[in-house]
């Protein structure tokens, strides 16, 4: 196997002309690609691309502003994947703008992991109503739908922003302007879902693509394919992780998402309305659904087509129209301390790992 400096060699050997735009999906692959300095190591001709790949920066506001409220509203124990906790909304001044806000007021907000300290949780206060926001892609949707199937108490309800990967990078294929040239498509989800969703990139638009893990090695390795396809104008979905995803991905996770959960049409911050992009949960567990079970704080002026903060350019940012250093509020106003958008709150958002990494603004 070729270790990550063989296949450096290989891609400065290829013979780029011109430069070639490579999209990377998921949040994961960023943070490698940028603590590993592997933008600085390739030819200047290679521009790589992060994309729409960060299920908080694209989670709509109006369900984080719904389980603020049912925090502070309904006084439920509220449980979320950590990161979600400082997500900001689009508020009044001095109302509450994100679950950290609201745990400060002594709503009882709890940060998780995984779905099992959910359901431990509901077991250790049955007098209580406790409510999961569970907000993720597919690799983190799939153990939730598992929890579901599984049968969890009678007092725990699940408030689902789940969404698939691929239809963000449709969207973007159909547009007029894509905005990449090749695409490394994310490791994990093809884990639970298969490599096969992403054979649409090649077959349907001809853009070379390959699955990509997470250690330099299977990046450079992916980056190395897509190029080399480009080059010779033969495009092919490759696999690159080949030693975890698996043709079909895993049988048992997608027979439990397609057994507690449905696909339907989905908001996306920042982007707005994708036809079969969310996840909503089956009616046969509707009496574990918050958005029946308890009020809805969701008006229809909240209902915006992923309104950022005044200023904030996280939309192109997950869309991958600018780099993240080209937002005005990058590192000044916008910081992981204290963030105006949902890039500069997660491991996952691009805004941050730049940051974090010593990225500094591009005037």
């Amino acid at each position: 196997m070729t270790d990550a400096t063989g296949w450096l060699e290989k891609i400065k050997a290829l013979p780029l002309q011109d430069n070639v735009r490579v999209m990377n999906v998921c949040g994961g692959h960023e943070r490698s690609v940028t603590l590993s300095g592997m933008r600085t190591a390739l030819p200047d001709a290679i521009e790589l691309i992060p994309g729409p790949g960060c299920p908080v920066c694209v989670c709509p506001e109006e369900d984080i502003y719904q389980a603020i409220q049912l925090a502070v509203e309904d006084g439920v124990i509220l449980v979320a994947f950590g990161d979600m906790l400082r997500v900001p909304v689009n508020v009044a001044k001095n109302s509450i703008r994100s679950l950290a806000e609201a745990r400060a007021a002594g709503a009882d907000v709890r940060p998780i992991a995984s779905p099992t300290e959910a359901r431990e949780i509901a077991d250790q206060h049955p007098d209580r109503q406790v409510v999961f926001f569970a907000a993720g892609f597919e690799t983190t949707t799939a153990p939730v739908a598992a929890m579901l199937v599984e049968g969890i108490p009678d007092n725990l309800s699940v408030l689902l922003s789940g969404r698939l990967t691929w239809p963000a990078v449709a969207m973007l294929l159909d547009s007029e302007d894509a905005g990449f040239d090749c695409l490394i498509a994310p490791g994990h989800v093809s884990t639970v879902m298969g490599p096969e969703e992403w054979a649409f990139v090649t077959d349907k638009h001809g853009i070379p693509a390959a699955v990509a893990g997470f250690d330099p090695s299977s990046l450079l390795a992916a980056t190395y394919s897509v190029l080399r396809q480009h080059l010779e104008g033969k495009t092919f979905l490759d696999n690159c992780y080949q030693g975890v995803v698996r043709p079909g991905g895993n049988p048992d996770a997608r027979k439990q998402l397609d057994t507690a959960l449905f696909v339907d049409k989905a908001n996306w911050r920042g982007i707005g309305e994708i036809p079969a992009s969310g996840f909503s949960i089956h009616p046969d567990y509707a009496q574990h659904d918050a958005r029946l079970r308890f009020t809805d704080y969701t008006a229809d002026e909240r209902r915006r087509a992923g309104q950022m903060p005044p200023g904030c350019d996280c939309a192109r940012v997950v869309l991958g129209k600018i780099y993240p250093n080209q937002c005005k509020l990058y590192g000044t106003a916008c910081t992981p301390r204290t963030p105006v958008g949902p890039c500069m709150v997660s491991d996952e958002g691009a805004c941050r790992i730049w940051l974090s990494s010593g990225v500094e603004y591009a005037a």
